[in-house]
């Protein structure tokens, strides 16, 4: 089988909450009260440093979704000034941002043991605060969160094929501001990464059989599996990953906004920005191109994030490896189309309903684990007034 994009339809309920007149609803997602809201009806679990563990209402898996967002909205009203990426947190945020994360992902992996019968990812992404807050496309939450999925292979197999220019996905090759044109450029780049736990693989190496994704993406696999994960060390290098992408990044579009060449001042490679980027004649080309659309077309230099915006996954692939892999965030784009998964969310309280019990006990029970590490407190919410799933009034 060749291997193509998929297209899901997930059902989601119908939505409670009412917006104020003449306020656009990315406006207020934005809003402390929504935020309230959003632990009130969804909220699994909080720590100490403010990281939420929540039910995606709206999501995009039937089997397993749930998010941590480091949920700032009650000390920093700001949305503008509220950490975006991990670069952005405290030491003691991202220990325990780490060490959730490490659970979470082994609660997957215990219980879909088995890559050719599930896909299990987790993608962490930045909701850049640089854009107007009323743009569409914009994420409505502007905090740092991280994603846990699980999809049934069976699920995706009997899906039908997406279309492979859906502007959503993220393949690097045809989609990508940069990486159209500088694929190789930007690989030579990361390879000043000085990493031990995880090793560098093709990103053909690493494709999921069924949908060829990702595709173009600088790639890396755990080496000696998944008991690497509760290495410290391991997180370090998962953060450099990150520190070299921002340094491209921030180069690559200093570049285009003032058509010199610029050592950003936060660089953390500042000698591979030298010798690799701004040494070769292809980059500040690519970039003086790009400059010059931005001028001559208004709605092109409407769409550009010109701070740095980023989703970076860890996944397993076909061999039951772990990868990691990291992208720019464009407009609209999910975690999963990252992975060739397209997900079309459809209001359909019915369909909802028959899931939404097994759904919410699996969360329960994963919340348990961060429980029994003392990682938070349980939140209770309408339908989890306690550890398992309960229907509401007027619910079946």
């Amino acid at each position: 089988m060749n291997g193509a994009p998929r297209q899901i339809v997930t059902p989601r309920p119908s939505m409670s909450l009412s917006i104020p007149s003449g306020m656009a609803p990315v406006e207020f997602f934005n809003s402390p009260a929504n935020l309230k809201n959003l632990a009130e009806e969804n909220g699994l679990l909080r720590t100490p440093e403010d990281l939420l563990m929540y039910r995606k209402l709206i999501g995009h898996s039937t089997e397993f979704d749930t998010s941590i967002m480091l949920d700032t909205s009650r000390r920093i009203l700001d949305p503008l000034g509220r950490p975006v990426r991990r670069d952005q947190m405290s030491r003691t945020e991202k220990r325990t941002w780490n060490r959730m994360t490490q659970i979470l992902f082994d609660y997957l992996l215990e219980k879909y043991p088995d890559p050719a019968k599930h896909l299990i990812l987790c993608g962490e992404a930045s909701l850049d605060s640089t854009w107007p807050l009323n743009k569409p496309g914009v994420p409505s939450i502007r905090m740092i969160h991280n994603h846990f999925m699980c999809f049934p292979m069976e699920m995706l197999r009997n899906a039908e094929i997406a279309d492979a220019n859906d502007p959503n996905l993220t393949d690097s090759g045809h989609h990508s501001l940069f990486l159209r044109h500088l694929s190789g450029v930007y690989h030579e780049f990361l390879e000043v990464l000085d990493l031990q736990i995880m090793s560098p693989i093709a990103s053909e190496d690493c494709q999921l059989e069924l949908t060829g994704y990702p595709q173009g993406l600088p790639s890396w696999v755990v080496n000696d599996g998944p008991e690497r994960l509760q290495d410290q060390y391991f997180w370090h290098e998962y953060e450099q990953v990150l520190r070299g992408f921002l340094d491209f990044y921030r180069t690559f579009f200093l570049l285009v906004a003032n058509g010199e060449p610029v050592i950003p001042s936060n660089a953390n490679f500042p000698n591979q920005i030298t010798n690799v980027l701004l040494s070769n004649p292809l980059f500040p080309r690519v970039a003086r191109d790009l400059r010059e659309k931005v001028i001559q077309d208004p709605q092109f230099a409407n769409d550009i994030r010109w701070r740095p915006a980023y989703k970076q996954i860890l996944y397993r692939d076909d061999r039951g490896r772990l990868v990691v892999t990291i992208s720019q965030n464009s407009v609209g784009n999910a975690i999963t189309e990252l992975l060739g998964i397209v997900v079309r969310r459809v209001e359909d309280p019915e369909g909802y309903a028959a899931i939404e019990p097994d759904l919410v006990n699996r969360l329960l029970e994963a919340r348990q684990r961060l429980v029994a590490a003392n990682l938070g407190e349980p939140l209770s919410a309408p339908n989890w007034p306690g550890d398992r799933f309960v229907a509401t009034l007027g619910e079946e």
